[in-house]
């Protein structure tokens, strides 16, 4: 059979309009998108770094403009009635909508057994479960509890230092027995009981094998990339080889996933609803954590744009800054600049700028208009 060939641009325009990308800002208000942007993309990454604002408040932000914050939060964390969103290892810690938490069971019962997680967690599933079984007693009778509220080690901090306490909980939160309730103003998560948090009709819900529940997360992995290679797809959800490939042949029997060529990759598919726009026309500043671009590979691919997030690297060895965030025009990725929110002084700081030698006259002046923007998002100003 003849495989369709599409070219690198229009491979740009199909992703980017997948991601929500390129529609008009301003015609409904951002409120009422919000959850419709989490459900396209499917899921929001967390990250700790508040260098700017934490990263899973970006992605609306970039695709809508300027929304109130405390709406994600109530989707988030907010009042049960209102609450659609859940916390859980995605493609990282992620916020979900609820409909996922059927297809991600089978990780939590794989953690439950011991056979997924970190392997410093792993010990909780087997001969330490009764330390993490207490824990979770304890929870059940006192209600939702941070991993400050336990009795434990002092003077311990960060993911490589946690103590047993916050190593079981995080354990019992794999495995689907706790959840995130909120986050304190540090962002510490607060568990509680999963039955507690995810509303009774939700958990009420069919469990799908694990065949069925891969099968269903690559389809929403190809829905949320529209043109993809199968190492994408695998990534999103962040599924094995073996599972991502079942599930691509099967979508692909059924003609939902469309075998294409795209010069430089490697057995593209094609969504079968994907949208082919003849324009996209977007000016957006992308988190490092945003999902059109947490796969430096295929940001490559599509933008021939070359990314690294510099946080890890000593001061003297960066190239373009601290916290980067690529900049979107057009359909073109054509600069990054390096920024970070000074909060007492309500002032957005601009470390560093740097434009692609392709990006166009007018790309400077647009640059511009973004940071006055998200500075307003923010409640600051930019800095001089």
């Amino acid at each position: 059979m003849t495989r369709e060939r599409i070219g690198p641009p229009l491979a740009r325009r199909i992703a980017l309009a997948a991601q929500g990308f390129g529609a008009k800002r301003g015609e409904v208000p951002a409120g009422k998108q919000l959850l419709r942007t989490v459900r396209r993309l499917q899921l929001h990454q967390i990250d700790s770094v508040n260098v700017l604002v934490r990263a899973h408040y970006l992605p609306p932000f970039s695709r809508l403009g300027p929304y109130d914050r405390a709406d994600l939060d109530r989707l988030a964390w907010g009042p049960k009635r209102e609450r659609r969103l859940f916390e859980y290892w995605a493609h990282e810690a992620s916020l979900l909508p609820f409909e996922l938490h059927p297809l991600l069971r089978w990780r939590m019962a794989a953690a439950d057994a011991g056979a997924a997680g970190w392997g410093r967690l792993r010990a909780f599933a087997t001969e330490r479960r009764a330390e993490a079984m207490a824990l979770l007693e304890r929870i059940r009778m006192d209600g939702p509890l941070a991993a400050a509220d336990f009795d434990s080690p002092k003077g311990k901090s960060g993911w490589w230092e946690w103590s047993d306490t916050k190593s079981a909980l995080e354990w019992l939160f794999w495995a689907g027995h706790i959840t995130t309730a909120t986050r304190r103003r540090n962002f510490e998560r607060v568990y509680d009981l999963t039955e507690r948090v995810i509303p009774a009709e939700v958990l009420a819900l069919s469990t799908p094998s694990e065949q069925d529940a891969c099968r269903a997360l690559i389809e929403r992995s190809a829905a949320a990339h529209g043109i993809a290679t199968a190492g994408d797809l695998r990534d999103y959800f962040r599924l094995s080889p073996q599972q991502a490939h079942r599930a691509i042949e099967e979508l692909a029997d059924e003609g939902i996933l469309i075998p294409v060529e795209v010069p430089g990759w490697r057995h593209a598919w094609l969504h079968r609803d994907a949208r082919r726009p003849r324009r996209i026309d977007a000016q957006a500043l992308l988190a490092p954590f945003d999902p059109l671009i947490w796969e430096r590979n295929r940001t490559e691919r599509l933008f021939g744009f070359r990314y690294r997030i510099e946080i890890y690297v000593p001061a003297d060895n960066r190239q373009h800054g601290y916290y980067v965030l690529p900049f979107l025009l057009g359909d073109r990725l054509v600069g990054r600049v390096d920024l970070k929110t000074d909060r007492k002084a309500a002032r957005l700081l601009v470390h560093a700028v740097h434009l692609e030698p392709e990006a166009p006259d007018g790309a400077r002046n647009a640059l511009a208009d973004q940071l006055e923007a998200m500075a307003r998002w923010l409640g600051c100003t930019v800095a001089e």
